[in-house]
């Protein structure tokens, strides 16, 4: 991160097509995220897919929820030009993945607290009680974060591109938020690192 500022994340829901086969599905995502990785274009910082049971956010399948980690906004533009560059064999493995996919969703999440939470596990979904405010929230959640969270942090979306919560509190394990958030706690299966 530059400068100590907190990551975006660009969050990116999506569903095979239905005639695909998912484990060749999954190699190509893996694949993609690998090379990506090994490219490290300015201003990225990790990704990653994850298999995820169905959002009520999305389609009614089962399907993937990916995490593009950057320094700032800027870094966005960097990373979609690299996603389908042919350096580095980056832009086939995309075009290989993409080819395979149905539909998708997104979101632009900003971390507000904690520690990125990339490790797997729940993902916290909700959205800031009427007539609470954000410091409020914060001193809600800032215990749990630096308490049990062990890796959790608290995400908050900056851009929506679809109909995703607010707010997400990535974990390593299921967490009691605190009372009065109406939370949708959704596991998630991190795919491995390498195809």
């Amino acid at each position: 991160m530059a400068g100590g500022q907190r990551p975006l994340a660009y969050l990116f829901w999506h569903w095979p097509r239905a005639e695909a086969p998912r484990a060749t599905y999954e190699r190509d995502l893996v694949a993609f995220h690998a090379a990506l990785r090994a490219a490290r274009p300015r201003g990225f910082l990790d990704s990653t897919t994850f298999r995820v049971a169905a959002p009520p956010f999305g389609s009614r399948r089962d399907g993937y929820e990916d995490w593009y980690l950057v320094d700032d906004y800027a870094a966005l533009g960097v990373l979609e030009t690299a996603a389908v560059a042919d350096a580095g064999g980056v832009g086939e493995r995309h075009d290989r993945a993409a080819r395979a996919a149905g539909t998708g969703t997104a979101g632009l999440y900003g971390l507000r607290a904690g520690r990125p939470g990339l490790g797997g596990g729940v993902a916290h979904w909700f959205h800031k009680p009427d007539g609470m405010g954000y410091g409020d929230l914060d001193e809600l959640l800032t215990p749990l974060l630096d308490g049990g969270g062990a890796g959790a942090g608290l995400w908050q979306r900056k851009l929506t591109f679809g109909p995703a919560p607010e707010f997400c509190v990535a974990a390593a394990g299921r967490l009691e938020l605190p009372a009065g958030l109406e939370v949708l706690a959704l596991g998630r299966t991190r795919l491995p690192d390498r195809p």
